[in-house]
C-alpha cells in the first residue's frame, strides 16, 4: 500500500475508485472528473444501473480511462461521527475490494472516500481507509497493489503518516 499525490484519472491500474453520489450520474469532486475523462458511455452506463445506497459499491467499465474498471461507491455524509459513518466508510472499502478482486485486479487506486465535499475528517477517513484495506489484504492476500491517490499535498502526507505506523 502507498499513497500520492496524483490525478485519479490518469493512473494506470486495474480498478479506480470513485467516491460517488448515491445516483451514480455525476456529481463533484473526483466523482465530476472521473465521469469527464471516461465519457458519455460512462454516464450511459451508470443510467442502467440504478443507483447505490451509501456504504454499497457497483462497477463500470472505465471506458476512456487508462484503468479497465471504475467502482463506484458511495460514502457516508459526515454528521458528527454517531450516526455510523465509520461502519459505512469501511463498508465503502471493502465493497470496493470485493468487486474489484471479483475481476481479479491486481492494482486498485482509491481517492479520500467521503472526505471532500462529505465533509468527513481527513485524519479519521484515512485511518478507516488504511486499517480497512490492510486487514482485507491481509485475509485475502490481494490486491497487490492498493494506491491511496491524492489531490494534494496534505492529504497525501496524513496517508503517508498512517502507512507508516501500519507497516
Amino acid at each position: 500500500m502507498r499513497a500520492i499525490q496524483a490525478d485519479i484519472t490518469t493512473m494506470e491500474v486495474d480498478v479506480i475508485v470513485n467516491a460517488a453520489n448515491s445516483s451514480l450520474l455525476g456529481g463533484g469532486g473526483v466523482d465530476a472528473a472521473i465521469h469527464r475523462a471516461a465519457g458519455p458511455e460512462l454516464l450511459a452506463e451508470c443510467r442502467t444501473v440504478g443507483g447505490c445506497p451509501t456504504g454499497e459499491a457497483r462497477i463500470t467499465a472505465a471506458y476512456e480511462l487508462p484503468a479497465d474498471w471504475i467502482v463506484h461507491t458511495v460514502g457516508p455524509v459526515w454528521h458528527g461521527g454517531d450516526r455510523g459513518e465509520a461502519e459505512l466508510l469501511a463498508s465503502c472499502y471493502l465493497n470496493s475490494l470485493t468487486l474489484a478482486c471479483a475481476k481479479d485486479a491486481r492494482s486498485v487506486a482509491f481517492p479520500a472516500i467521503s472526505a471532500g465535499v462529505y465533509g468527513y475528517p481527513i485524519e479519521r477517513a484515512a485511518r478507516i481507509a488504511v486499517k480497512t484495506c490492510s486487514e482485507f489484504q491481509q485475509v485475502y492476500g490481494e490486491p497487490q497493489q492498493i494506491i491511496f491517490a491524492c489531490f494534494d499535498k496534505q492529504t497525501c502526507k496524513r496517508y503517508q503518516l498512517l502507512l507508516e505506523q501500519f507497516f
